[in-house]
């Protein structure tokens, strides 16, 4: 069954309101067992689309995905491209940033990690933390020590995300292929893989006293999504 790809895609210049988005889909499977079958036939395809990637040596494609804690990044990261060839293929997650990180521009460290051509790069979070998890917590902008004329409340925001606008534009004119994906939860569904976290052995290495102080800024980080 193929998936109606334009049923989950934002048009570029649409204004995104994410309360309108739903959080789940009726599945595409009848079964656990039809959906391991249809995992293993994407991933076979995307298998034989590396290969020539890297026969043709003229194209990079960059995979991002962006999300709330807990939506599962991580997950869908290991489940999905577990079929590509690993040296074709690299992953790069990006935390907190380091001072070596900090004393650069803010999309020097997503940069340096960008996949060659004939490579398939993921990033799991990306420059887009510079727009979100900083513009939700402002008082991190004074860690990247940036100019007094750089940190312009009604500047810097638009400034930024021209920038990776045109960051953007440049890799695809020398080409790097982007595809972004957001994965979408309810503030319900996170509580409860939270619970989950503490509650279940296997999953307590998982759970972060940080991830649940952040909740107190979902409003504020929808509203930095949807900008």
């Amino acid at each position: 069954m193929k998936i109606k790809s334009k049923e989950f895609r934002v048009v570029e210049g649409d204004k995104v309101n994410l309360n309108k988005w739903p959080t789940k889909v009726e599945p595409y499977y009848a079964s656990k067992k039809q959906l391991k079958k249809m995992l293993r036939a994407h991933v076979k395809e995307m298998s034989e689309l590396q290969n020539l990637l890297y026969a043709s040596n003229r194209y990079a494609v960059l995979l991002i995905f962006q999300a709330m804690d807990a939506a599962g990044k991580d997950s869908a990261i290991k489940h999905v491209m577990s079929g590509v060839n690993p040296q074709g293929c690299q992953v790069f997650s990006f935390k907190h940033p380091s001072l070596e990180e900090l004393d650069h521009d803010f999309l020097w460290r997503t940069a340096r990690a960008l996949p060659e051509r004939g490579r398939i790069g993921i990033f799991n979070r990306s420059h887009y933390e510079e727009v979100l998890i900083v513009r939700v917590h402002p008082e991190l902008l004074r860690a990247e020590g940036l100019p007094d004329e750089a940190l312009d409340d009604k500047t810097i925001w638009r400034d930024r995300y021209r920038s990776i606008r045109h960051f953007e534009a440049h890799l695809h004119r020398n080409g790097t292929r982007i595809v972004k994906f957001f994965l979408h939860l309810s503030k319900e569904e996170q509580r409860k893989r939270f619970l989950a976290r503490i509650e279940e052995p296997d999953k307590n290495w998982k759970f972060s006293r940080s991830d649940v102080e952040e909740r107190k800024y979902w409003d504020d980080y929808m509203n930095a999504y949807e900008a």
